[in-house]
């Protein structure tokens, strides 16, 4: 695993609602809380790669030149269904100028392989060098939903610097299968965790995100 290209947010204020959601005693309201705070924190770390540009801004005191983020680049925001989709309304709050394009795969529990059933990304992308994206799943188990995610926006030339996988919890093995395919990457994450059992699951792990935040 290359720990260069891993960033783990585990301030205070994450590890503390990293812990109340991993509790199998909490409810799923709690997770989903605990979840989106996590998430924006992930989000804000995630941003400093986006470029800058100086604009003239008036104060009710004077006229000067504050720094913001370039207008002119296209930012988006691609959840993996369902579990992605805690990170939307984080999302939108903060980066309202992002479009949201969500990916929808759920996990074969016999292969443990992707299988798509929703696909809002076949856009254009013209100088695709001005595209950032940010790729959101709580959980990063195998990684290869997270892979397949990844390939469809390299495959439309978006330079790997540009794209950012954000997750809450990463286990070992999924971060070198992405790490394999694409070694430049960053991986975002609040917490890399054990190992996978048997089944595909992250140990320690919440079990399964998607079930724990919409209470199914």
């Amino acid at each position: 695993m290359n720990q260069e290209k891993v960033r783990v947010i585990n301030n205070p204020v994450v590890l503390l609602n990293l812990c109340t959601m991993r509790d199998k005693d909490t409810d799923s309201q709690g997770v989903r809380i605990a979840t989106r705070k996590i998430t924006r924190c992930l989000l804000y770390e995630a941003a400093k790669n986006l470029p800058l540009v100086e604009k003239e801004v008036t104060t009710p005191l004077t006229t000067f030149k504050a720094k913001t983020v370039d207008p002119n680049i296209n930012l988006i925001i691609s959840p993996i269904l369902r579990a992605g989709l805690i990170f939307t309304d984080e999302a939108i709050d903060i980066l309202p100028q992002a479009t949201i394009r969500h990916i929808g795969m759920y996990r074969d529990e016999k292969t443990l392989k992707p299988v798509w059933y929703y696909n809002k990304v076949p856009m254009d992308t013209p100088n695709p060098e001005n595209f950032y994206v940010y790729i959101t799943d709580p959980m990063l188990a195998t990684g290869n939903s997270l892979l397949a995610a990844i390939d469809l926006y390299a495959g439309k030339g978006i330079p790997i610097k540009n794209i950012k996988c954000l997750c809450i919890i990463a286990a070992p093995q999924g971060i070198e299968n992405i790490q394999s395919h694409y070694p430049d990457i960053e991986i975002i994450t609040a917490a890399v965790d054990d190992h996978l059992n048997e089944k595909g699951y992250i140990v320690p792990g919440m079990g399964d995100a998607g079930d724990r935040i919409f209470n199914t």
